[in-house]
This record gives structure tokens, sequence and C-alpha cells, in this order.
């Protein structure tokens, strides 16, 4: 006998006394019973993903509860019998309908109606909401620009430490330089001459003044424009434009690659997401985590990181990059799972697109002008090359940076753990790329095979041969990967691992099968003879 479920009664209505007070949204709607099909005005309080209806607004009781989590909420039209021409069916088609679609199968659709259109928009706008799922995704963005604050906040602290240090020293230069100031302007009082009036002095002498002075003015002039003229034309001024151009075209790539994960993200994910959670899914939301991965996080982790180069191009032309790289190099890690998993999500794509409702809507997806024509695998692949592109543009930074810069040593050391995670990260894909080969040539073989379960055991090659039957030449028989009865020749395919080397024969239906004898060799005791004789 399968028993019921139990549930805390003090806590559903302490969770009612919450809805009632601070719920999301609070009203009276007209509520279908599944019994009569008759419809009754209740009081509704929506709390997090549980909606509480009550007799009336008053009652400290609720009447019932449903659990929102997994839902879907639309608009339906007035039903076909509130056409006529009465005054009831009148004002019944004033009403405005929609009606709540649970994810699990057994509940009944809720229908609910209300008299005023903007205050239904409100209620199914709250009830797509009601999901604590969003809510938990929801708070580890926040999570995740709360530290990224957190920083720059510590960062800001460092920065005007440093800037007050700064200014207390340039106030002791002034002071400095003011008393120097004093003291030439006291020795020039003591050895000036005595001068006449200048009304007296002579025209000539005030002409031959002038012509000094612009003389003067214009060797200065002559001299600062030669200066500036050699900075520009100088191999440092070249560098520091190329630095500049790098930067300029580093903004410009992240804001593209920002684009990109918002319409992977916005265009295929959220509304795959909203289509398995239909009465009638195309795709499992298994599957849509296996196909998309951390892409979302991967999303709004560069979008911060985006919002950080944005505000220091502001700042031209004083760029400082480093503090942004060391930001965003622990985060980077994520990138692992993406690209660990990069060919199952793509494997899993392909098995999904067999079903044709889901090609259907997948192409009517990728038809969105937003996508330009790009297909959704295109969009899963840009992830995979975004930190070689880091480290390319590190690699073409460091070249114009000057060793003496205050960013050389940040931007090498940004490098270096860039180049180590990319390692990581290629040797782990090769190792999973590896396990899923040997377990796809194990599935093929129909008896199966327990030494492609090694996770050491790494696939070389395969391919067709002919065996040939043994030959004997005086006492020395040698047996060529096979039985000794072997009477003439025949193609077998084969597998070669690190270790052992399969043979197998092909069946009339095309299933592969080791031989009885000889089929697993193992290579540790083997020894290869090349025979140049063909005879």
């Amino acid at each position: 006998m399968q028993k019921s479920v139990r549930y805390n009664e003090g806590h559903a209505l302490y969770l009612a006394l919450l809805a009632r007070k601070e719920g999301t949204k609070r009203g009276y709607l007209s509520k279908k019973t599944a019994e009569t099909n008759r419809w009754h005005e209740k009081w509704f309080a929506l709390y997090q993903n549980v909606l509480f209806y009550f007799e009336g607004e008053q009652s400290a009781r609720p009447a019932g509860m449903y659990m929102l989590e997994g839902c879907n909420c639309e608009r339906v039209p007035a039903p076909k019998g509130c056409a006529a021409g009465s005054g009831k069916d009148a004002a019944l088609d004033k009403q405005h309908y929609f009606t709540v679609l649970f994810g699990h199968e057994g509940q009944k659709p809720l229908e609910l109606r209300c008299e005023d259109e903007v205050d239904g928009d409100e209620w199914v706008d709250a009830i797509h909401q009601a999901s604590y799922s969003d809510i938990l995704i929801e708070r580890e963005v926040l999570m995740q620009k709360y530290i990224h604050l957190v920083q720059i906040v510590e960062t800001e602290k460092i920065a005007a430490n440093q800037l007050r240090h700064q200014l207390e020293d340039q106030d002791t230069e002034i002071e400095r330089l003011k008393s120097e100031i004093i003291a030439l302007n006291k020795t020039k009082e003591r050895m000036r001459p005595y001068q006449g009036n200048q009304e007296d002095e002579d025209p000539d002498i005030k002409k031959i003044k002038k012509v000094q002075s612009f003389m003067r003015g214009w060797l200065c002039r002559r001299k600062w424009k030669t200066i500036v003229q050699d900075y520009i034309c100088s191999p440092h001024a070249e560098s520091m434009r190329k630095r500049n151009q790098i930067v300029f075209n580093m903004v410009e790539a992240e804001s593209e690659y920002v684009h990109q994960l918002y319409v992977l993200v916005n265009c295929f994910l959220r509304p795959l997401r909203m289509a398995a959670s239909s009465k009638k899914p195309p795709i499992s939301h298994d599957d849509v985590s296996s196909i998309f991965l951390n892409s979302e996080t991967i999303m709004f982790l560069h979008e911060i990181f985006h919002q950080g180069l944005k505000a220091r191009i502001a700042n031209w032309p004083t760029l400082i990059l480093a503090d942004l790289f060391d930001i965003l190099l622990p985060m980077l890690n994520i990138y692992q799972e993406f690209v660990r998993n990069h060919q199952y999500s793509l494997q899993i794509l392909a098995n999904c697109k067999q079903n044709r409702d889901f090609d259907k809507l997948l192409k009517q997806y990728e038809a969105n002008p937003a996508c330009e024509g790009r297909m959704l695998e295109t969009f899963l692949t840009y992830p995979m090359f975004q930190i070689p592109r880091y480290i390319i543009t590190l690699h073409e930074l460091l070249a114009h940076t000057p060793h003496e810069h205050v960013e050389r040593k940040s931007l090498e050391f940004a490098k270096s753990k860039l180049e180590e995670l990319s390692r990581v990260m290629h040797d782990e894909v090769s190792d999973t790329e590896n396990i899923r080969k040997n377990l796809a040539i194990e599935r093929t073989i129909v008896e199966g095979c327990d030494i492609l379960l090694d996770t050491s055991q790494t696939f070389i090659r395969q391919g067709s041969l002919i065996q040939v039957p043994s030959v004997e030449r005086g006492k020395l028989s040698k047996v060529r990967l096979g039985s000794l009865s072997l009477k003439k020749e025949g193609e077998r395919q084969c597998f070669l691992f690190t270790k052992h080397f399969l043979i197998c024969t092909r069946s009339s239906g095309g299933k592969l099968h080791l031989l009885k004898t000889g089929g697993v060799l193992s290579l540790i005791e083997c020894t290869l003879i090349e025979e140049t004789d063909a005879s």
C-alpha cells in the first residue's frame, strides 16, 4: 500500500502568514474547481515558489497551496460558452483567463481568471518568475558581482592611499621650492646693480632687447618641436602606439565575445529551458544542461571583465590592465568543465536533432536575426578558443611593453598562468577523448573487451589487415597474428593500443567478433619480425 506524503503543517502555516504579509503578488482571483467546473472567488498570495489561496482576505488559514517550481503559466482565451448575448455571459466574456501548467505528471492544470487585464498580466509574469532555481542562479550572479566589487573597492583603497602619500610628498616639495625661490629673490635683490629709470633707456637698446626676446622664443619653440618630432619617430613611441592598438583590439574582441555568449544564452539556452518545462517537452532538462554546461556563468564572468576594460579605456592614455587579469585568472577554471565536455555536448546535440520536434524548434531559434545565420554548434565552439586568444593577446602586448614598465611582471605572470591552464585543459581533453574512443570500440565488439576499460590504455590506430596462414621453415614455425590451424588468408579488423593488439572478424551483419584464439595479443611480451621475403 502506498503511503501518503507527510508535511509540516506548522511550517506551511508560517509560509502562508509570510505570503499574506510579504507576498510577491496578492489579490482576488476566480478559481475553477476540477470536480464541478464552477468558478469560486478566492484570495491568492504568491510567496517565492508557493501559491496560497484563502477563502477571504481576512482568513487566517489557507484553503490550499500549489508548488510552482518547474511550472509554466500562459494566457488562454475565454471559454466558447461565454460568447452568448446574455448579461451574465457578457460579464464572463470580460474576464481574463490564464492557466498554470505543472511540470510533473498527474497534476491537473490550475485555471484562473480576473477582471483586469493588467492585473492578469502581472499575475502571469509573477508566476513565471516564481522559480527557486532562478533565485539560486541570481544569487550566484550577485555573489560574483559582490566579490568583484569588493576587490575593486580594495584596489581603490590602495590607490587612494598611494595618492595620499604622493600628495604629502608633493606638498613637502612645494614648500621646499618656495623656500628656494625666496632665497633666490633675496640673492637677486642684493646682486642687482643700480638701474636708472626705464623711460631714459635708449630706444635702440629697447629694439635690440625685443629682437633678442623674439629670437630666444623662436629657438625655444624650434628646440621643443624637434624634441617632440624625434620622440614621435622613436621606437618607444611606435611601441606604445602598437601597444595601445592591441588593447583597443582586445576590447573590441571581448565585446564581440560577450555578444556571442549573450546570443547563446538568450536565444538558445533559456528558450530551451522553457521548452523542457512544457507539457510535451522536445528535450529534457538533463540534455539542456549537458549541451550548454556552464555557458551562462561564463557569460556573467566576461560581462564583468568587459565592463572593467571599458572603464580602463575611459582613462586613456593611462592603460593599466594587469589588475583586471589578476581578478580574472582565479575564475577561468570554469573553462575546464566546458572544454572537457565540449565533444560530449556536441554528441548530445546531434542525438537530440534526431527528434523532429526538437530539430524544427532549433531551426526556428537559429533563424533569429541575432544569430546572423550561425548554427548552435558555432556558438558552442566560441568558448573553446578564448583562452588561446588571451595568450596570443598577452604575447603581443608583452612584445611592445618595455622591460621597465610597471605592468611587465604582472602581464608575464598572467601569461604563464593562462599557458599552464591551457596545458591542463589540453591534457584533460585528450584523456577524456581517449576514454570515449575506447568505450566506443568496446561497444562495437559483440563479446565486449575488458582491457579497453583500463584508462591507461591509449588508442593508436585501426584498420584492416590480411591474416596469412602459418609457414614452417625447417624446424621453425612462425605464427602470424592468429591460430596455427589457419588454412587460408582472411581479412581482419585490427585495433592497435599502447598495451594490446585486438584482432576481430566481421560477420555478414557487420558486427565485430574477437578471434577465439589470439584475438587479444599483449604487446609487452610480443616480438615483431619484419619479413622482407614476399614468397
